[in-house]
């Protein structure tokens, strides 16, 4: 049977990737957008291109009110396109960049950060639980930051780390239903994450890929396929893991 995935925050970047990557494996995809329809539309259009089935759910994952009627759309959207009542995968990839020294940083700012990166992770999570097959898979961002430390990214980074320990405390109390769950750390890449500060600013640029051993900064072909991968049955014994793709970064 084919294998479903979710991917939050699709419809751009790494998550746009990553759902181009998991359909190139053979998936059929689910994603979901803030506020871009367009361009999640445009990512439907080219999974479909390759043969599988692809929708476009609209979801703000800082919203954790929105998360019940969420389910009830992608319930309604499983019966209808898959003629199933679960999906197998979870990528929980949605999130914004919001930087600031730690002197600077304003508690508006602060709340954002936890409530999209963190408490919509757990809550979202929590309400699609009955949605997730047995044995399914799920996978949470994080970022190279939780490791090395660089100005400006404390409050980022703090939040990334606490979604680390809730991924060990997922695959702890999902085991018994055979789900696996990682993290997945990437490092600095290009995409226009954060308002495109690692793809449009040189200096900051060169910085981090003097910090990375093979001499640049990522991609989001660096991410995606390795996230798809870790969805594949080739990697169904790693579990409870912080995975990070950076090319060497801080080392």
């Amino acid at each position: 049977m084919t294998k479903i995935a979710l991917v939050t925050g699709a419809s751009r970047g790494l998550g746009r990737n990553t759902a181009l990557s998991i359909a190139r494996r053979g998936g059929d995809v689910i994603i979901t957008y803030h506020s871009r329809s367009d361009e999640a539309d445009a990512v439907v259009a080219e999974v479909q291109a390759m043969g599988r089935k692809a929708v476009a759910l609209q979801l703000d994952t800082g919203d954790v009110g929105a998360f019940a009627a969420f389910a009830d759309r992608l319930r309604g959207a499983l019966s209808e396109m898959w003629q199933r009542d679960s999906f197998d995968h979870l990528v929980n990839n949605a999130g914004h960049g919001d930087y600031a020294l730690i002197a600077e940083t304003s508690e508006a700012q602060f709340d954002r950060l936890v409530d999209v990166h963190f408490k919509g992770v757990f809550f979202l999570t929590q309400a699609l639980l009955p949605l997730i097959a047995d044995g399914g898979r799920i996978v949470n961002l994080s970022t190279g930051l939780t490791r090395i430390t660089y100005p400006g990214y404390a409050a980022y980074s703090a939040v990334k780390g606490a979604v680390e320990v809730l991924t060990r405390y997922m695959a702890k109390e999902l085991g018994a239903r055979g789900i696996a769950v990682n993290t997945v750390a990437p490092g600095a890449i290009e995409t226009d994450f954060g308002g495109g500060v690692v793809r449009d600013n040189p200096e900051l640029n060169e910085q981090f890929a003097a910090l990375t051993a093979l001499g640049r900064v990522g991609l989001p072909d660096d991410i995606g396929p390795m996230i798809a991968g870790l969805l594949s049955e080739d990697n169904r014994w790693v579990n409870a893991q912080r995975i990070e793709v950076s090319g060497g970064q801080g080392l």
